[in-house]
């Protein structure tokens, strides 16, 4: 049987670094558009103890969602023959947009832009996106997963990028959580019994399709044809820490493991707080108290959450030896969770090699 190994990775960190007192001079406004009274370092304060992040990152004004998908395929892509590529697929839900507008501009595909950036002539190098909210990279993993189990494929390029900088509301405290970033792996062929064992995904579409959304402005004074990314936060957490456990657990059972099997679980930077309840949950159904330390690395204090490219970027730093007191050997498991606009929720179980 054949499985899929990833043999690359890369990620593109923005330079451009920042902290949560850039918010100082901002104007936060309610939902229904009323100044909140509160000195915005309250605010500050208060969004710091729920997620944890003090800073993040955001591209430059000469850098566009693209840009940053071909900088992580190229170091994924480092000593590999391009034109030898099956698939190039790429997780964004904006596509590109431009500094000083908040206009999604999705022709051609970002993955068309990422294959005419490497400069790739082969046609039957198929590239195309695939927009799934911030689970998006992992179901491209998913996705080339099966194209490499049918027989076909042998290489497929999986990218994650997203400038949410260019579309979060100014006027909106939530907006201090999302950031910039791309990540890759290239993921091949092999006939060990190695690399991706299993996954599960699922769509809540029914209630839940409105949590994460694109309206307009919290401020009155906005332009109200300016759509911005959105989110009702409380929902989204309930959700997500319900959910996301049962989806690990689906994925692990499949292949006859359990949570004590794994030794890392890569989860979404959404919001650290939810992270960990997330992790207590899962381990909860497992009835296991004793939760390892050092079982789920995190970057989102410093990057923030930039929606389908956390999880690559995390992956590709741990593999490079980047985060302190975190490493995967051969032979260990990992999963790879994610949880974003749709709802969509995914798990992958993963054996390095």
């Amino acid at each position: 049987m054949r499985n899929s190994i990833i043999t690359g990775t890369g990620s593109y960190i923005p330079t451009r670094n920042v902290p949560n007192t850039y918010f100082l001079k901002h104007t936060f406004y309610d939902a229904g558009g009323t100044e909140f009274s509160i000195a915005n370092i309250e605010i500050i304060e208060k969004f710091r103890e729920i997620t944890c992040i003090d800073e993040r990152r955001y591209v430059t004004d000469d850098l566009n969602t693209s840009d940053i998908a071909f900088m992580s395929a190229e170091k994924a892509l480092e000593g590999v023959d391009r034109e030898s590529l099956d698939y190039i697929i790429v997780g964004h839900n904006l596509g590109d947009v431009r500094a000083g507008t908040n206009r999604c501009d999705l022709v051609p595909t970002i993955a068309a832009r990422v294959k005419h950036k490497l400069g790739i002539r082969n046609p039957y190098t198929v590239a195309y996106d695939v927009p799934f909210g911030c689970p998006g990279w992992l179901h491209g993993m998913i996705i080339a997963d099966y194209y490499i189990k049918s027989g076909d494929v042998r290489k497929a390029l999986v990218i994650g990028a997203e400038t949410l900088s260019r579309v979060s509301d100014p006027h909106d405290r939530d907006s201090m959580i999302y950031s910039d970033g791309a990540g890759a792996a290239l993921v091949e062929a092999t006939d060990r019994p190695v690399g991706i064992l299993s996954h599960v995904t699922r769509s809540d579409t029914f209630e839940e399709f409105r949590y994460l959304r694109m309206d307009k402005s919290s401020s009155p004074s906005c332009e109200a044809d300016r759509l911005y990314l959105k989110m009702h936060g409380h929902e989204i957490y309930r959700y997500a820490v319900k959910t996301v456990p049962e989806v690990v657990k689906q994925s692990l059972e499949k292949v006859g493991l359990t949570v004590t099997d794994v030794e890392k679980i890569i989860i979404h930077q959404a919001n650290q707080k939810m992270d960990e309840a997330i992790l207590k949950r899962l381990f909860k159904l497992y009835k296991v108290k004793n939760i390892p330390e050092h079982i789920m690395p995190m970057t989102i204090s410093w990057l923030g959450n930039s929606s389908v490219a956390t999880l690559p970027t995390l992956f590709d730093m741990l593999q490079r030896g980047k985060l302190n007191n975190h490493k995967l050997n051969s032979g260990e498991i990992a999963v790879f969770a994610s949880v974003g606009a749709g709802m969509n929720v995914n798990s992958m179980v993963y054996r390095m090699p």
